[in-house]
């Protein structure tokens, strides 16, 4: 069956599709011992012979896991400065896997861990309308006249930063608590947002992607999502799930 070439490399686990469609560019694929920089290029793959960096590339056993980020871990696959990654609590056995969006180093709570290209893509894309939930702790509250700026939008940085919604927790010792939904989140979106607002962040926590919540996953564990997680996330293709055992653990 004929299907776009980044696309297939990205459903093999090479990367997002954006990335494949980089790594094309920088003549790092091949089809049949050529080298394919187009975008657009269309493949059998059970016609050809596909490699990425000379090496046979063939689907794989896809996995994904549901991932409590502790502070501290980054969501890069490689940092410069040497901090613990998030990819590092992966249970053993897991494989080659990226994280779905990014939590900065600050932050904490659920992330998703997968080898699976085209599922973060379609998580990762404004027209899908995967929704993440989050609380917020500042050193202080927010008036009533800043929580409705946060729903219309503060300019910052030249981007327009918004919330979907925005509701107070108890107060308590960890300071001024807000539930808050976003919908297209940028770069430190609520970072930047609270320190626009002229408020300090005593605590970020990501408590839900979509349906999928943190539930009482604890700090460094992961577990695989079910068959059901994965379709409530508009994933279709759950056979394709492998099921990593045991959750890992943060020491």
């Amino acid at each position: 069956m004929a299907e776009r070439l980044h696309k297939y490399l990205a459903a093999c686990g090479i990367g997002s599709r954006r990335q494949c469609e980089r790594w094309m560019a920088e003549g790092r694929v091949t089809v049949d011992g050529i080298e394919t920089r187009e975008p657009g290029t269309v493949v059998e793959p059970d016609q050809v012979e596909i490699r990425f960096n000379g090496r046979i590339v063939r689907p794989e056993i896809h996995v994904y896991l549901a991932l409590h980020k502790p502070p501290g871990y980054v969501c890069t696959a490689r940092d410069p400065q040497g901090r613990p990654r998030a990819l590092d609590l992966a249970p053993p056995g897991a494989g080659r896997l990226f994280t779905v969006g990014r939590l900065d180093a600050e932050s904490e709570g659920l992330i998703l861990l997968t080898n699976d290209g085209d599922f973060a893509h379609r998580l990762m894309h404004p027209r899908h309308e995967v929704t993440k939930l989050y609380h917020l702790w500042l050193h202080e509250p927010l008036s009533r006249e800043q929580c409705t700026q946060w729903k219309a939008g503060i300019h910052d940085q030249g981007e327009r930063l918004k919330v979907l919604e925005i509701r107070p927790l108890e107060a308590g010792r960890g300071g001024f608590g807000y539930r808050i939904r976003l919908g297209e989140g940028k770069n430190r979106h609520l970072r930047r947002m609270a320190a626009a607002s002229g408020k300090k962040v005593l605590r970020l926590q990501r408590v839900a992607i979509g349906r999928l919540a943190l539930g009482a996953l604890k700090r460094g564990q992961c577990r695989p999502l079910s068959s059901g997680e994965l379709h409530g996330l508009g994933m279709t293709r759950s056979d394709r799930a492998a099921i990593v055992d045991s959750p890992s653990k943060h020491r």
